[in-house]
């Protein structure tokens, strides 16, 4: 069995640690934090050791993998430690706060050969993969254009905010991978538009609450992806894929799927109050893949290389609000 330990003990951390607690073909051992106290009550939900220093971890010879959640600032620092101790690796998004620092990193771990897989989670949706195998098979035609909703319930705390690498960086770059994923296809040039139009101090903080994203595919499709940090019923995420022979989407938002049509009107099931318990079982997924592949010697995915395109097309959507002007996403 596998053994592996946890380093960030956060709130997405401690959902990687609970996942790992309850699968069967691992064992976590370990959990780290600079909060120790954050480490110790995850340690008791899940049986593991608390530590304060994850140069326990790392040293650990017994530790074959481990699993990064800690802010986005100290992603690099870990990874390239974590790959130089010759464990497998579970990033967490975005590997780093700009691209010129994430390929440095990326050329750094790919020199020490080990398994690295990025969270992208999204991936692992059962709805989002049933409307891929749909478009992949060629279901609807070729595609034409692709429209991505992601709404977030409530903004995060400002100081989260501050070390998160903005809005593109943090929660729109899960859409720009699925924007790759879903149509096997990499975007050439965009255009974004954001601003702070739910809460001022992000604004003040350097960053937007609120954008679009316009992208031209290399295949000739177009894209667009809307962000919000806040909704006021319910967190919201979409996806559509138009193409020449039809159309799917991805847009269940209640708890059973279950809808009323009587008296002349729809009665639906409530909305997912938020992110997490709409897209909770994707996490689980994507460790059971991790470790699969751990398990078969077969590189994992999403690789270092996808989080680096999502990287950098993150990074050209920043620019292209910064400046106001359309970006060719190359480097």
């Amino acid at each position: 069995m596998l053994n592996a330990a946890v380093i960030g003990t956060g709130f997405i951390g401690s959902v990687h640690a609970k996942n790992f607690a309850r699968h069967p073909n691992v064992k976590l051992v370990a959990v780290s934090d600079v909060n120790i106290e954050s480490a110790n009550r995850i340690a008791a939900a899940t049986g593991a050791k608390a530590v304060p220093n994850a140069d326990e971890i790392l040293n650990d010879h017994d530790i074959q993998a481990v699993l990064i959640a800690t802010s986005t600032d100290t992603h690099v620092d870990y990874l390239e430690r974590a790959a130089k101790a010759g464990k497998a690796i579970y990033c967490e998004k975005p590997i780093a706060l700009d691209y010129a620092e994430a390929e440095k990193a990326v050329r750094t771990v790919r020199a020490t050969g080990v398994p690295v897989m990025l969270g992208f989670n999204r991936r692992f949706d059962a709805s989002h993969a049933a409307l891929r195998e749909t478009v992949v098979r060629g279901g609807i035609g070729k595609i034409e254009i692709v429209q991505l909703t992601n709404r977030g319930p409530k903004p995060p705390p400002i100081s989260y905010v501050k070390v998160s690498g903005g809005q593109m960086r943090d929660q729109t770059i899960h859409f720009f991978d699925m924007l790759r994923w879903l149509t096997n296809d990499e975007p050439i040039d965009l255009y974004a538009v954001g601003a702070a139009l739910v809460d001022p101090a992000i604004g003040e903080a350097g960053d937007v609450d609120t954008s679009i994203v316009s992208l031209r595919m290399a295949s000739g499709a177009l894209c667009q992806i809307d962000s919000s940090r806040r909704t006021a019923y319910g967190y919201d995420e979409r996806v559509e894929v138009f193409g020449s022979e039809g159309m799917i989407e991805s847009t269940r938002q209640s708890f059973r799927g279950v809808s009323l049509y009587q008296d002349c009107q729809v009665h639906r099931d409530g909305m997912y109050p938020g992110w997490f318990e709409r897209i909770e079982q994707s996490y689980y997924e994507a460790i059971d893949v991790f470790l699969k592949a751990i398990e078969s010697k077969n590189p994992p995915n999403p690789s270092l290389e996808d989080g680096l395109k999502a990287q950098l097309i993150a990074d050209k959507a920043t620019e292209s609000m910064r400046t106001g002007q359309p970006v060719k996403i190359s480097t």
